[in-house]
């Protein structure tokens, strides 16, 4: 993600995630609301404070807003379960890669918050924090992000081998099998380090965009977009702007799965249960491209 605040930067293109947050505000809110027991979820020696960690934050301002919603249905839920009720204190944990812009996020941390903040950089693919110590964990349109692009995709001798793209987007099944195998395996690497972070009876809740159980990516705005972008770049190849062998060596480590796939993959992990789980736009036609010859080259 690009740092800083320039018009460049993520802080001022981000807008789709903005949007997908708002529309996760009140299912993130009732979840909590309904899911969160209050019972040994604090830490008790000195005072009360309650842990929440953010993984793959970037750099704001879609994470503080996410961190408000979460902080504030943990205050209504401890003032419905404890008689006399005293305010924890919150600990915030902002997690992403190294390389992500930090300075800039901890410059724009809302001066009105009521948390601390720290920083943890490194991968959500392992383990980030000590055992059973976060009451709660929050990620939201960050496990898309694959942790590596597939190496067969890369390799010239494998059947997977992606010449002349830059995805899986109407590429050869085999290209679309070993996006899928990378991204369940960092699925199930991302839930295993989590079991053992979060404390007893914790919440996890993860946003991440997906297509809808009954179409494929090509038929998606996103697979659009991205074969258009791979179309361009062997555009440039050909006219020798770029290097044909440079593009064939670029790889999006992205996948969008479905409904249906993820569910598969948490309930083949036996530390957790699917409490809810809803789909944020409930109307398939809003992701699909209907062919048009006007948007054929």
């Amino acid at each position: 993600m690009n740092g800083g605040e320039g018009p460049n930067s993520y802080t001022h293109n981000s807008k789709q995630q903005r949007k997908g947050s708002y529309r996760a505000k009140v299912l993130l809110s009732n979840s909590i609301q309904e899911k969160l027991t209050v019972e040994n979820k604090l830490n008790t020696a000195n005072q009360q404070v309650f842990r929440i960690a953010d993984l793959g934050c970037s750099v704001g301002p879609n994470t503080f807003a996410s961190v408000q919603t979460i902080i504030e249905a943990t205050e209504l839920t401890f003032k419905t379960q404890i008689l006399e009720y005293k305010p924890p204190e919150f600990h915030v944990f902002f997690n992403d890669h190294v390389g992500n812009d930090f300075n800039t996020l901890f410059k724009t941390l809302p001066f009105d918050r009521q948390y601390f903040a720290a920083g943890v950089p490194g991968s959500f693919h392992a383990r980030l924090f000590p055992n059973s110590s976060l009451p709660f964990i929050h990620s939201s349109y960050a496990l898309h992000w694959l942790s590596r692009v597939p190496i067969e995709v890369m390799d010239e001798s494998s059947p997977a081998w992606n010449k002349g793209r830059i995805h899986y987007t109407n590429a050869p099944k085999q290209v679309g099998e070993a996006y899928a195998t990378r991204f369940a395996k960092d699925v199930e690497f991302f839930l295993s380090a989590r079991a053992q972070e979060l404390v007893a009876g914790g919440l996890l809740a993860l946003f991440l965009p997906a297509v809808p159980d009954v179409l494929s990516n090509s038929d998606t705005v996103i697979g659009t977009e991205l074969d258009l972008l791979g179309s361009c770049l062997m555009d440039m190849a050909k006219e020798g702007l770029v290097s044909e062998a440079k593009v064939d060596s670029f790889n999006l480590p992205l996948y969008y799965t479905s409904h249906k796939e993820l569910k598969e993959l948490i309930g083949r992990n036996e530390h957790f249960t699917i409490e809810r789980m809803e789909n944020l736009n409930n109307d398939p036609k809003k992701h699909v491209i209907l062919p048009k010859p006007s948007m054929r080259a």
